[in-house]
């Protein structure tokens, strides 16, 4: 999770970089006056510290726990399965003394395509997680950003920078920090739309 985390305040900067180009493309393709010419001491700045709204947003933490129950069940299965090939090795080893050579050779050689298998299972097990996992990190930044978009616009704002330690923003005031707020808006908007979570 951590790992995904650092990706989405990686792209965070880069995505409202290119969210402010989308919109000059946009309004310049249309030909309409809505994109006014702003000044520096016009412009309206604002921040959000990246990692609180992503793991204080109700949809995540669902969707993570979720995820982690579903590695649980993978785990559990890949300890059963497990479990049993270490048996038979074990049977194998305590009674191969009884078996003529081609037996011991066929029960190696089939012990050793179960052993293959069950990690070619691990590995597609784990692919599924890391997948999984990327996939709710796209959707909740994808949802973060929907909502910011719409925040902005009915806050007046002309730019929501991503505050990251280790990121591009050094220093910004407390008084435009609308972290708190997000939060508290983007849970209602996921509360009042429950149907979200089935999907």
């Amino acid at each position: 999770m951590k790992r995904g985390l650092k990706l989405i305040g990686a792209l965070s900067l880069a995505t409202m970089l290119l969210y402010g180009c989308n919109n000059a493309g946009t309004s310049t393709s249309t030909g309409e006056s809505t994109s006014k010419e702003v000044k520096q001491g016009d412009l309206n700045v604002a921040f959000v510290y990246t990692d609180s709204v992503i793991n204080k947003y109700d949809y995540f933490k669902t969707k993570s726990e979720e995820l982690t129950e579903k590695g649980k069940k993978f785990e559990g299965d890949l300890q059963g399965r497990a479990s049993g090939f270490q048996q038979e090795v074990q049977n194998f080893q305590q009674s191969g003394g009884n078996m003529t050579v081609n037996q011991q050779r066929a029960k190696q050689e089939e012990l050793s395509k179960k052993e293959q298998n069950l990690m070619t299972y691990r590995d597609n097990l784990m692919q599924e997680l890391s997948a999984d996992e990327a996939a709710l990190y796209s959707e909740v930044y994808d949802k973060v950003q929907e909502y910011l978009k719409t925040y902005a616009e009915g806050n007046d704002l002309d730019l929501i920078l991503s505050y990251t330690r280790g990121g591009a923003v050094w220093y910004a005031n407390d008084a435009i920090d609308l972290t708190e707020s997000v939060i508290e808006g983007i849970n209602k908007a996921f509360t009042a739309a429950p149907a979200d979570t089935a999907k």
